[in-house]
């Protein structure tokens, strides 16, 4: 059964969610990020998306306090990321609870450092953030294209040991337009076993049926459960 992973996105502590990445587009759900967690938990969700979008822009970790909030008033297991570019990055966001981390812009820019990582904590605790725009890598919080091509750059992390990754379709994030199956179903021919978490685009209970049917093994989606187009009631499907 295809994994279910609510996103918390976080700005100035706030939940919020941004279309195509644009941080000019931000909406805020909630002042209190941990409320939304509490209220996922509450529907048997046990894994959480919790991203730093002021990290991201800044280089650095910067809602470390929301995020530790979150880890003392659930049990959820929280993967964090957004801003992890130095090891004290990772020290902290480990020292507030996340039991995983997802590198983005390290991973391609910092290549030996992000390797680092994973022979220090394991390929099960270190996510492979690879986020594309037209199939090239995007990073720093989406600001920045290169023109490094998807897949290989997943198949080359792959054969360093990485296990899981976190594809997001920049195109289809926060529009509610469906997600990218073509995309998804083309990495795990390349991949057959890798642990891939489809993020970007889902707008209804069918399109996390459609990414399940396709063997997807995990899916995170925000903006959807926020606007009322996926209620808690038909997660329980997945739960």
């Amino acid at each position: 059964m295809i994994e279910i992973i609510p996103a918390i996105d976080m700005i100035e502590g706030r939940c919020v969610r941004l279309s195509k990445g644009d941080y000019t587009t931000k909406k805020v759900y909630n002042e209190d990020p941990s409320e939304v967690a509490k209220m996922f938990e509450d529907t048997g969700i046990r894994r959480l998306h919790v991203v730093d979008l002021d990290g991201a822009k800044a280089g650095h970790i910067v809602n470390h306090k929301a995020l530790e909030k979150i880890t003392m008033t659930t049990s959820l297991l929280v993967d964090f990321g957004g801003g992890l570019k130095t090891s004290q990055d990772l020290r902290i966001a480990f020292e507030c609870g996340a039991k995983m981390v997802t590198g983005g812009s390290i991973a391609i820019k910092k290549p030996f450092e992000f390797m680092s990582w994973i022979d220090e904590y394991g390929p099960n605790r270190i996510i492979l953030g690879a986020d594309a725009k037209e199939g090239k890598i995007a990073v720093t919080g989406w600001l920045e294209e290169t023109d490094t091509d998807l897949i290989p750059y997943i198949n080359n992390y792959v054969s360093k040991g990485i296990s899981k990754v976190i594809c997001t379709d920049i195109s289809k994030d926060g529009m509610l337009q469906g997600p990218n199956i073509a995309l998804y179903k083309e990495i795990m021919k390349a991949q057959p076993n890798l642990h891939l978490i489809a993020s970007g685009g889902v707008s209804c209970a069918a399109d996390i049926d459609r990414l399940e049917e396709a063997g997807i093994p995990a899916v995170i989606m925000g903006k959807a459960i926020y606007e009322g187009k996926i209620s808690m009631a038909e997660l329980q499907k997945w739960v």
